[in-house]
């Protein structure tokens, strides 16, 4: 058992989550059954479910498959939910925290200790040495370097021809002057979209930073550059 505190539901949050519990097991699991948070799952579909570009990327580079749970059917995730009055008896009930750090440290250590190491109810085995001799030799491997969150946002040209992401400025062709473009940022590149097609790419720059190309702008303007 692995659990994990936050205050958020955002993408970030889920993915630090998911990042320490790959640390904790020592490898990714094959698939993860979510529910329809909106960070994970930006349509929910019994058959075909369209997940957010930020969980989609997530995933792709961590290897595993997500098969999300049914809206409205909570016999698809009954283990989960019968395990959250057992943390809450357990780790929280009359505790007292200075702040989520040190609660999420102490929890840790008891998913390792006490969760793991009971006399489970049911099998009459220590789950934690079940899974380190059944399960864990099947995970894939653990990830080498931590995951950099992109950042994603739908921005407007602006009358100057650029665009602004990560508090930093970008040229964009002149044809697309006043419409909204999709924007990802990651540590080295920028890539602009408009409705799915990509149409520029530029290095990414620091805060206050300007990237522009000269064949971007018209004719007139190509002093500014």
């Amino acid at each position: 058992m692995f659990v994990w505190l936050s205050f958020a539901q955002t993408l970030t949050a889920v993915i630090a989550g998911c990042e320490a519990a790959w640390r904790f097991f020592g490898g990714v699991y094959h698939v993860l059954v979510p529910d329809n948070m909106a960070a994970v799952v930006a349509a929910a579909d019994a058959v075909n479910p369209r997940f957010t570009t930020g969980w989609l990327e997530y995933q792709q580079a961590r290897g595993f498959v997500t098969d999300p749970a049914r809206v409205r059917s909570p016999r698809d995730k009954p283990r989960v939910e019968r395990a959250v009055p057992y943390v809450r008896d357990n780790v929280f009930a009359g505790e007292e925290f200075v702040d989520l750090a040190e609660a999420q440290q102490r929890v840790q250590i008891w998913c390792a200790s006490t969760a793991g190491l009971r006399v489970h109810g049911t099998t009459r085995a220590r789950p934690a040495e079940v899974f380190a001799e059944r399960e864990q030799h099947l995970l894939l491997p653990a990830p080498g370097q931590p995951y950099v969150l992109p950042i994603y946002a739908e921005v407007k040209v602006h009358r100057d021809f650029h665009v602004q992401v990560g508090k930093a400025l970008y040229s964009v062709p002149k044809a697309f002057l006043g419409r909204t473009v999709s924007a990802r940022a990651d540590a080295e590149l920028v890539k602009l979209f408009h409705r799915g097609q990509l149409i520029k790419t530029h290095p990414r720059q620091a805060p206050g930073g300007r990237s522009t190309d000269p064949e971007d702008l018209p004719a007139e303007k190509t002093g500014y550059a």
